[in-house]
């Protein structure tokens, strides 16, 4: 089985080449090809496969060519990955599977039609407009933290620490508790505190994600875009663009009246073969 690494901000990723749906895939042989120490080692799965060869891609063959079959390391399903879509797309286009219309590319996934853009070494996804939906709390050992639950395709809780917690000593080494009748399907939680500012960006921000389905991970896309949303409106601002910055990297979210652009390097890093 061919397969390329990417990352997106050290978010990382195994690519499968299956433009028919043809690999037999599994949560466990996902699980163990995720594994690192006894398989290639990502946060997740992403699956090259045509839309139309795929039942949750189909509906969308005629927008788009290629879509994105995202699975977390657990062998879980996701509906969304901010940070795979940008390094599928640049395999897409380093591979010559694929080529901008007008320069925009346009991807399938379970979340909706998302384009994306080459934006000089970067690449750009624009994604669903972040929604702010309700509160919640997040537990982490001893410390509970009050939040926003965002959906950006996925949900998500963000929760700021208060002066004086200093974000680079959470213990992220267990999942965070939150309340399942609000996440029932699970939930990313985002741990925030404020950077400094930055010229050009209306808020910097710097985050830690627990990732439903992958644990602490360098890097959350779909995350970064619930979080500047979130620091939009504390800052009483519906549209603007955040500095996000995460443990892999620099990302900046620009989000206007009906949609959110992610940008930042997306990398691939090496290709090969493996059994599954």
């Amino acid at each position: 089985m061919e397969f390329t690494k990417g990352h997106g901000t050290g978010n990382d990723f195994v690519l499968l080449p299956d433009p028919d749906g043809a690999l037999d895939l599994t949560p466990e042989s996902v699980a163990a090809l995720c594994d690192r120490r006894r398989g290639i080692g990502a946060d997740g799965v992403l699956r090259v496969v045509r839309a139309a060869k795929h039942p949750d891609g189909a509906g969308q063959a005629g927008d788009a060519e290629w879509f994105m079959d995202y699975w977390n390391s657990d062998g879980s399903f996701a509906e969304m990955c901010g940070n795979g879509a940008r390094v599928f797309v640049r395999y897409l286009l380093e591979t010559g599977l694929a080529t901008p219309t007008g320069g925009v590319l346009p991807v399938a996934t379970r979340a909706g039609l998302v384009r994306a853009r080459v934006d000089g070494d970067a690449i750009a996804v624009e994604m669903r407009r972040p929604r702010l939906y309700d509160t919640s709390t997040a537990t982490l050992g001893a410390l509970t933290l009050p939040g926003a639950a965002v959906d950006v395709g996925n949900p998500h809780l963000v929760c700021a620490l208060p002066g004086g917690l200093d974000l680079a000593a959470l213990d992220l080494t267990r999942a965070p508790e939150f309340d399942p009748t609000i996440f029932p399907t699970g939930v990313n939680v985002e741990f925030t505190a404020p950077g400094d500012p930055v010229d050009g960006t209306d808020a910097h921000v710097r985050m830690r994600v627990y990732e439903r389905g992958s644990a602490e991970t360098l890097s959350c896309g779909t995350g970064a875009c619930a979080v500047a949303a979130v620091a939009l409106r504390d800052a009483d601002r519906e549209t603007g663009t955040v500095t996000v910055d995460v443990p892999g990297g620099r990302l900046t979210v620009t989000i206007t009246t009906d949609s959110c652009w992610l940008t930042g390097p997306a990398i691939l890093v090496a290709t090969g073969t493996t059994t599954r």
